[in-house]
């Protein structure tokens, strides 16, 4: 049985990644603005290399899937179609008390619950005054395509990119001539004005989604649903180091399925919250394709050439989020130890995700000394992720490089002058290893080849 994390855990984290450079609050010098994020210069890297490795593993190591970009503003007609316009709805309530704060009708009793107070009162989270009655509140944004702002201008923010992959569907078959099954694949922005967002950026207005669509023949479908679950929750897993007892594949109810899909499962990491959603995977069948087909009039139907036959594709889609396994990772790799008597924060990121995977340090700002780190460093970024850091102390830049993620520092001496040689620190175990400067490059890979080899064994609980 996995255990929760500390109860405070996102506040500290809150501290610890705006102090460091991860995430900062929008605008914060003008008071900030709800659930809206900026990611400091840590922050920018590790979402990149989340991207990254979600990309490697989706599009560059397999041959069945194709990368598209489209556009966040789209035709309206895509979301009438795809009954977003319709259907995209939560039920609002206000409070007519004190707070006047507006809540999500289906979230109250979990939101009482996280205040310590009943659930089953139906009263406002905040100030327990009486709420009025729940409305449907449409959660894309509205803005206007041109200088005129009248309802034929009216244009949305898409709030997924799973559309504009099924309205490509036909593009891409024909520029590709691919043959079923395959996938299209995209990673970009999406916007929605969630009620009330909440827990810190685990659930956002703006964020980014890594989502896939892949197109298969009916009844191959359930096969290849079940396979898509079992490769997303690897992945977490062999991919990002993410612990094995804090993951779990659960399927959905019939009673929560979404209308339009046959099956569906959640990857789900336990949060300091609770077990929350990472990713979905869900068996959409030929809604979307046949949805688009019959309001745009256009054939989105597939050819099949060896069974001289025609059908609309069922679709099988993996879909996550940049922000959630952001947090995700951080809660993960989060840990405090004593070392000599004091207390040591670590993060254990994976190597191929932390900011950076090597650190090069001299002993001092002693001019011989920073001129050969940096030559260093500078040789080393072919190569690695890198970092150079002189100020403070040795010791609170080993505990600097602990905190940010590093894996491996690499520390030059008074005697790297005369000896030509560094020495290298690993950051989970603090083990030193001293080694020429002429084979550092290749010291470094086997030392990065280690970690990754530990994180797997950390992720599976060896």
């Amino acid at each position: 049985m996995s255990e929760a994390p500390r109860s405070d855990l996102i506040e500290t984290l809150v501290s610890l990644a705006k102090q460091r450079g991860f995430v900062y609050p929008s605008s914060e010098i003008y008071g900030g603005i709800n659930a809206l994020y900026d990611f400091g210069p840590l922050g920018t890297r590790l979402r990149r290399n989340i991207r990254n490795r979600w990309w490697r593993a989706m599009v560059e190591l397999r041959d069945d899937i194709e990368p598209i970009e489209t556009s966040i503003i789209m035709n309206p007609q895509v979301w009438v179609a795809s009954g977003h316009v319709g259907g995209f709805s939560d039920p609002l309530v206000d409070c007519t008390g004190t707070c006047r704060k507006r809540w999500r009708e289906d979230h109250l009793a979990a939101e009482r619950t996280e205040r310590g107070k009943d659930p089953e009162v139906r009263a406002c989270p905040e100030c327990d005054g009486p709420l009025g009655e729940p409305r449907q509140f449409n959660l894309m944004f509205r803005t206007f395509l041109g200088p005129v702002e009248e309802a034929a201008a009216t244009v949305y923010l898409r709030p997924e990119t799973a559309q504009g992959m099924f309205v490509n569907f036909q593009n891409v078959v024909n520029s590709t001539r691919r043959r079923l099954p395959f996938g299209i694949a995209q990673n970009g922005r999406s916007f929605r004005n969630e009620i009330s967002p909440g827990n810190y950026i685990f659930r956002l207005r703006e964020f980014e989604q890594m989502e896939m669509e892949y197109f298969c023949e009916p009844g191959t479908d359930d096969g290849l649903f079940e396979y898509w679950c079992a490769e997303r929750h690897r992945w977490y897993i062999e991919d990002l180091g993410v612990r094995t007892v804090n993951l779990r594949l659960r399927p959905h109810e019939k009673d929560e399925l979404a209308h339009y899909a046959k099956a569906a499962n959640d990857v789900e990491y336990l949060f300091p919250f609770g077990w929350s959603e990472l990713e979905g995977i869900a068996n959409r069948t030929d809604f979307d394709l046949s949805a688009h087909q019959k309001h745009s009039g256009r054939d989105l139907s597939f050819y099949d050439q060896a069974a001289n036959r025609r059908f609309v594709p069922y679709v099988i889609e993996p879909a996550a989020g940049v922000d959630r396994i952001f947090i995700t990772l951080l809660c993960d790799a989060y840990d405090e130890e004593e070392v000599r008597g004091e207390t040591r924060v670590v993060l254990r990121l994976h190597p191929d995700v932390a900011p950076f995977q090597v650190a090069v340090l001299p002993l001092s700002k002693k001019p011989e000394l920073s001129e050969l780190a940096r030559s260093v460093e500078h040789d080393l970024r072919s190569r690695f992720a890198t970092e150079y850091d002189e100020t403070q102390s040795i010791g609170r830049r080993y505990r600097r490089q602990d905190e940010i993620g590093t894996p491996l520092a690499v520390t030059i001496d008074f005697d790297s002058l005369e000896d030509r040689a560094a020495t290298i620190r690993e950051r989970d175990g603090m083990t030193q290893v001293r080694v020429p400067l002429e084979g550092l490059p290749a010291a470094l890979g086997e030392q990065l080849d280690a970690c990754r080899a530990r994180a797997l064994d950390r992720a599976q609980g060896s």
